[in-house]
């Protein structure tokens, strides 16, 4: 069976794991390789690379930049939203983070995150997913779910003090005070001290 484009690439890729590959080196290779096996040189070999990533088979590190994590695609392959359903989600909440409001219009990186996690039960279901920014995400998987809420919360108040949102500094603060009612993730400050 012949060789795809994508098969070289991710070839090329698997040859080097754990590394971060610019495009250069990976297209001139899969050029090299595919002109060999089809006699022609392959079309959109970088469009090929973004369209693994978008699969989860590799990772945007930056702009141009994507590696192989063999550990990764074994996440992706067991938790991640099927493409058409990330779609969804991303259309849904118009292509915006959450919680910051940026977006790829913004040349902010986007994707598709579990609500509640799947190790915790969670599907990979339109409604169990929202969309972050590559930074909120991370900081997501950084704290549990409501210590990501209280600094999600914190991020909204200031954008809302920012604009003299009342309403939107209002609603914050009562939130703050069901965090301090309950006692929960009272090692995270609120803003203002209170």
């Amino acid at each position: 069976m012949d060789k795809t484009i994508g098969d070289l690439i991710l070839e090329y890729f698997k040859n080097h794991p754990r590394q971060d590959l610019t495009h250069g080196p990976v297209v001139d290779w899969v050029e090299e390789q595919y002109l060999k096996l089809h006699g022609r040189k392959p079309r959109d070999t970088w469009r090929q690379i973004r369209k693994l990533h978008q699969e989860g088979k590799l990772i945007k590190i930056k702009k141009g930049i994507y590696r192989y994590e063999p550990e990764y695609v074994k996440e992706v392959e067991l938790s991640d939203f099927p493409f058409h359903v990330k779609e969804e989600i991303f259309k849904r909440d118009n292509y915006k983070c959450i919680v910051c409001g940026r977006g790829r219009e913004d040349g902010v990186e986007i994707c598709a995150d579990h609500r509640i996690p799947k190790d915790k039960g969670g599907t990979n279901t339109v409604e169990n997913g929202q969309t972050l920014c590559m930074e909120h995400n991370l900081l997501k998987k950084n704290y549990s779910q409501t210590e990501a809420g209280k600094r999600f919360f914190i991020k909204i108040y200031e954008q809302a003090i920012e604009k003299h949102d009342r309403r939107m500094i209002k609603f914050c603060k009562e939130v703050f005070d069901v965090y301090n009612k309950h006692k929960i993730n009272r090692h995270i400050q609120r803003p203002n001290g209170k």
